[in-house]
């Protein structure tokens, strides 16, 4: 899907995606991947989501992407946080407060700009990606997380019949298929959700990289 898509939908203001409350399934399944206090977490595609708040409360350093400069601002607006911007590679870096977002296309991110995490969540990117960037995503997020660091990822189904994407629907088959090459994929979690208005559910997976 073309960045600009994203782009227009911020500009827009047409931003039913977005959230105001942290997603109940981060609250109920953090705290499976035991991830140390202090350590930093990889959030792709984040948006301005309030999720990116209950990780830093938690005393989670916040390393995030996102393709929307509006959206990057507004997250520090919204959340009254002092930032500093810079220049980082192909990225602008917003930071304050034990935040760092790149905005930017994830595609142009490297190890060495990124730096080491030790978890990451994914509760936006997969899903708003067609098939085909799908499968490059999840390359591109091989060479970016580090040995042994747990991950969290949410996924949407519904009726597609009704709902155009995005999101996108990917099924349990699709998650495997994608991440079992370089993690264990472990199903944590299904349940009802309304996507776009209409009754559909979300999965939600713990995938560990393998050493």
């Amino acid at each position: 899907m073309d960045p600009e898509f994203w782009r227009d939908k911020w500009a827009a203001n047409q931003i039913g995606f977005h959230e105001d409350v942290f997603h109940p399934m981060l609250c109920q399944n953090w705290d499976k991947l035991s991830v140390a206090q202090g350590a930093s977490v990889l959030v792709p595609l984040c948006g301005k989501s309030r999720d990116l708040v209950w990780l830093r409360d938690r005393g989670y350093e916040i390393l995030a992407v996102e393709l929307s400069e509006i959206a990057t601002q507004a997250f520090f607006d919204e959340n009254d946080i002092r930032v500093e911007r810079d220049i980082h590679g192909p990225f602008i870096r917003y930071r304050g407060d034990g935040y760092t977002l790149l905005s930017g296309n994830i595609f142009d991110l490297t190890s060495e700009l990124l730096g080491a995490v030790a978890a990451f969540y994914d509760r936006a990117a997969l899903i708003a990606l067609p098939p085909d960037v799908r499968r490059n995503y999840v390359r591109h997020m091989q060479t970016l997380i580090n040995i042994d660091a747990p991950g969290l990822l949410i996924t949407v189904s519904y009726p597609e019949d009704v709902i155009s994407p995005p999101p996108f629907v990917v099924s349990s088959a699709e998650v495997r298929e994608l991440y079992s090459p370089w993690c264990d994929v472990s199903l944590l979690n299904t349940g009802p959700a309304e996507v776009k208005g209409v009754a559909g559910s979300e999965s939600v997976y713990q995938l560990k990289v393998r050493p």
